[in-house]
């Protein structure tokens, strides 16, 4: 599983004219669903995701989580991050878990996201839909995350 999370001050995302997902300052993660995730791994990105110290006390830069300061989480599915760019122009996709599949598995990392937070602070765009993703980045900070970064 992979996600790219981004601090922000603010972000929305847009299917059509509809805002379907909107949150002020905190994190945007985009997240990716590999062919042979595992709970494991969604474990593990859940907890990275609110964990990650990406924002500020008043001593110092990187002490406080999206979790310590109470903010909101934007996820958005994405399943591009599995795009092979080794042979060719096309990216190549077949690492991505399939859509019906991957739809229950985002479902379920959504679901774990506001059990160990709160519902209320986590909101998500339209899985499957063709969205416009809009976001101020804070620092800016963009961090990427990977459950097998040192399983490969």
């Amino acid at each position: 599983m992979r996600a790219v999370l981004q601090k922000v001050s603010q972000a929305s995302v847009t299917v059509g004219d509809r805002v379907v997902g909107s949150i002020g300052a905190g994190i945007c993660v985009l997240v990716g669903i590999g062919v042979d995730d595992t709970q494991e791994d969604l474990d593990y990105i859940a907890r990275k995701v609110l964990g990650m110290r990406v924002f500020s006390d008043s001593n110092a830069f990187w002490k406080r989580s999206v979790q310590d300061e109470q903010l909101e989480v934007l996820c958005v599915s994405q399943f591009t991050l599995y795009g092979k760019t080794t042979k060719g122009s096309k990216p190549d996709f077949h690492q991505a878990m399939k859509s019906h599949e991957s739809r229950e598995f985002f479902d379920r990392f959504v679901a774990r996201l506001r059990e160990l937070y709160r519902a209320d602070k986590v909101q998500t765009g339209e899985f499957g839909a063709m969205m416009q993703v809009a976001l101020v980045n804070d620092g800016p900070v963009t961090l990427q995350l990977d459950s097998r970064k040192f399983t490969y």
